[in-house]
């Protein structure tokens, strides 16, 4: 499956650059505002909206955490990660649904951001609701350019939302608008491998560890339609995973009220990947026998 999908890619990136015009392929320059106290670079790259928000003070490596749909909403863990010196980035890509051209698009992103904003070549990528479809897709066609997956209530198969196929609801636009992208109809869609859960392998392969949060009352992304078979199936293929279920919660609200397990799993994770060494920890003060003990002062 996984080659199949990266054929459609490179069919897609032939046929792209000979469909959008000059203007459409000319990333314009940045105009600049403020997110959260951060500043903002607005951008337009391959004919697409798309935005970074950089820190105060990049960390090592200079990680970034690309948020796939939905930029700014349920944002604590964007907001603590550019505090920690991480960049937020975002192109809009909406109602592609993580569909291959939606893939080579976010392609043209990542050589932006890497090559012209020298940011790291595995970027964390954070998949909401939809924008688990981008994510999961694009870390299974380019492996080497993921550090790793942060998921939250995510779709993992169209079948389930926006299809409502199964017992979810779905959305019968949004059904028609991903059936038109991935060139589908109802009698062929209910074979299509063409979701995330079809192709984890090079994911699993690439030894890129996930971390998924998800409402085990999710009503419009049903659990047991697509989290709850991504743990087993990638754990099964050898990949690391974490899921943190929040009791009672339905598709919203996302993330976690207090951030912190989300952002200690992606710097672990980031600097494991990219190979960036933490910091000695500070010697504890001593006293000298001759001096007054004293009392160290924290930093932080």
């Amino acid at each position: 499956m996984a080659q199949r999908f990266t054929l459609a890619i490179a069919l897609v990136a032939l046929v792209l650059p000979l469909t959008m015009s000059a203007a459409q392929t000319t990333n314009s320059p940045a105009q600049s505002q403020f997110w959260q106290g951060y500043e903002r670079l607005n951008l337009h790259i391959a004919g697409r909206p798309a935005l970074l928000v950089k820190p105060k003070t990049p960390a090592p490596g200079n990680p970034w955490i690309w948020r796939t749909e939905f930029f700014g909403a349920f944002a604590s863990a964007d907001v603590a990660l550019l505090a920690d010196g991480w960049h937020v980035a975002y192109i809009q890509v909406s109602n592609m649904y993580g569909s291959p051209s939606s893939v080579e698009i976010m392609q043209q992103f990542y050589r932006a951001m890497t090559q012209d904003y020298g940011l790291s070549k595995k970027p964390v990528l954070e998949g909401f609701s939809r924008g688990g479809l981008y994510a999961v897709n694009f870390a299974a066609t380019y492996p080497d350019q993921v550090a790793a997956l942060y998921l939250d209530a995510p779709v993992l198969n169209i079948r389930s939302w926006p299809g409502g196929k199964g017992t979810g609801k779905g959305d019968p636009k949004c059904w028609e608008q991903a059936m038109h992208t991935y060139g589908l109809t109802e009698q062929t869609a209910s074979s299509f491998r063409g979701n995330p859960l079809d192709h984890l392998e090079p994911i699993a392969r690439a030894g890129i560890p996930i971390i998924a949060v998800c409402g085990d009352a999710d009503k419009t992304v049903p659990l047991d339609e697509n989290t709850a078979l991504l743990e087993p199936k990638y754990k099964g293929l050898g990949g690391t995973i974490t899921v943190i279920l929040k009791s009672g919660c339905d598709h919203h609200p996302h993330s976690l009220t207090d951030p912190k397990p989300i952002v200690d799993f992606l710097i672990e994770h980031f600097k494991e990947s990219n190979k960036i060494s933490s910091p000695s920890p500070t010697p504890a003060a001593t006293t000298s026998p001759a001096s007054p003990a004293t009392t160290a002062v924290p930093t932080h």
